[in-house]
């Protein structure tokens, strides 16, 4: 899943996973889980995560290689959260193409940055379990509590926006090429991503059905 930072790829990738019944491979989920349980990437993750540094891409490769060994990902997955770089993009190719998994599809959903700083402007997320909620389509069922667990809801720092307009200068520069390298692989489909969220996931399952 591609798009600029709000487009809701998060949301999409997970509700594609259950209609489809594959794994919804997070990459920041992943990151947590490798860093709670410990393992030895995990911990290679976390030397780099404490000390406020990007995570190298060989690092990254392994987590998502140790993830999607596990047993709910071997009927296929939606991958949310990586490649941001060409490098990344290549890298992951060829991964994928060793476990004998390659990539079908890769979906970007396309939303016009005022319409993106306007949605992060109104999301909050709960800080217990990251349930990410809109004021504006997507509200809680009691005002400012998660559904899950009643904990208070509370907007992000980086969720200003001067913050997402340079979020989005970022994704411009760095994940842009991404998607001209699969489109150039004929892997690349294209998605209106506004409307209710049960349409862009229709308008998403039938590109890549």
């Amino acid at each position: 899943m591609l798009g600029p930072p709000g487009a809701g790829k998060g949301t999409q990738a997970a509700l594609l996973a259950e209609k489809f019944g594959v794994a919804h491979v997070s990459t920041g989920d992943i990151l947590r889980a490798a860093v709670a349980a410990e393992t030895d990437v995990g911990l290679r993750a976390k030397s780099y995560m404490d000390a406020g540094n990007l995570i190298p891409d060989d690092v990254m490769l392994e987590v998502i290689r140790e993830r999607l060994s596990d047993p709910d990902a071997k009927e296929g997955f939606v991958l949310d959260g990586f490649p941001r770089t060409v490098v990344q993009a290549q890298a992951l190719l060829d991964l994928l193409a060793d476990a004998g998994t390659p990539i079908e599809r890769v979906v970007l959903i396309d939303v016009p940055d005022e319409a993106i700083i306007e949605r992060i402007e109104s999301r909050l997320s709960c800080p217990r379990c990251g349930r990410v909620y809109s004021m504006k389509t997507r509200k809680p069922r009691h005002d400012q509590l998660c559904d899950v667990d009643e904990t208070p809801l509370v907007r992000r720092s980086d969720e200003s926006e001067d913050v997402v307009r340079k979020r989005l200068g970022i994704y411009r520069d760095q994940t842009m090429p991404v998607i001209g390298f699969y489109a150039d692989c004929g892997l690349l489909r294209r998605v209106d991503g506004i409307g209710p969220v049960t349409e862009v996931t229709e308008r998403i399952a039938a590109e890549i059905a």
